[in-house]
């Protein structure tokens, strides 16, 4: 998914994997994608809210009540736009994509997305779910 994303972002959209977010003081998560609104800096170890238009949580076993809970809320109270979190399903992935209310601070469901993905926003991408690694 890296990959594809780092191909369809736009110049000036960095696509990272594992990197932390700076969300306070105490609060610093590493999403396993996130795609941010910055020059490419191979220094950087971290990114701060306003700087990330997209985190992307893989769910597994260890981490599912944080990728479905915890992570959101505090993805969405720091004011980032976008957050997509992806379940791996019988059929294969499927990505639950969410965009940020700004009056509520939480994200609204926009879709789930199966076999393919193709958005607008935050930037247009179109992505073969069939051809993500397990």
């Amino acid at each position: 998914m890296t990959f594809s994303l780092r191909q369809a972002a736009p110049d000036g959209i960095e696509v990272s994997r594992e990197m932390t977010i700076r969300l306070d003081k105490r609060s610093r998560p590493e999403p396993d994608v996130l795609a941010a609104a910055v020059a490419y800096d191979p220094d950087r170890t971290r990114y701060l809210p306003d700087e990330v238009v997209l985190v992307i949580e893989v769910v597994s076993e260890e981490s599912a009540d944080r990728d479905r809970s915890i992570k959101p809320f505090k993805y969405a109270q720091a004011g980032i736009p976008h957050f997509w979190r992806v379940e791996d399903e019988a059929s294969g992935p499927a990505v639950h994509v969410y965009e940020l209310d700004t009056v509520t601070r939480s994200y609204v469901a926009t879709g789930i997305h199966r076999e393919w993905l193709k958005v607008a926003v935050p930037f247009p991408v179109t992505l073969d779910l069939a051809q993500l690694s397990p």
